[in-house]
């Protein structure tokens, strides 16, 4: 199994730690990932899955407290990575989607970040 990253070189998806990785720079009309490519990324975020064109999952939380933390901590690695995702916040819930807008569809960083922000919730 394969992926295409923002340079279009072929990465393989089976042993990679995507949050160990860091988002790359799509500007200048890179290609978004074959349906077959993504769905291997796909499968190594446990609990995101697509939804018109981008990735998205929802975040469960005790309370606002909780979901602004997290919400900040989401932000940050936006800034990090410079790949920032939409997200929708309420009270104790925060829904986040990701898509790679300068490739016209999915990339390797929409997957990295989803890996980066599912780690925030490990052991808890």
């Amino acid at each position: 199994m394969s992926g295409n990253n923002c340079e279009g070189q072929k990465v393989p998806v089976t042993t990679i730690d995507l949050s160990s990785k860091h988002c790359k720079s799509c500007e200048g009309g890179a290609p978004p990932l074959q349906k077959d490519d993504a769905d291997s990324f796909l499968s190594t975020v446990p609990g995101w899955y697509y939804e018109s064109g981008c990735i998205s999952k929802i975040f469960n939380f005790k309370n606002f407290y909780h979901t602004m933390a997290f919400v900040n901590a989401v932000a940050w690695i936006a800034h990090c990575e410079s790949h920032h995702p939409e997200m929708e916040i309420s009270y104790n819930t925060c829904r986040i989607s990701y898509t790679t807008h300068a490739a016209g569809g999915l990339t390797e960083n929409d997957f990295i970040c989803a890996a980066k922000v599912n780690a925030l919730q490990q052991g808890t």
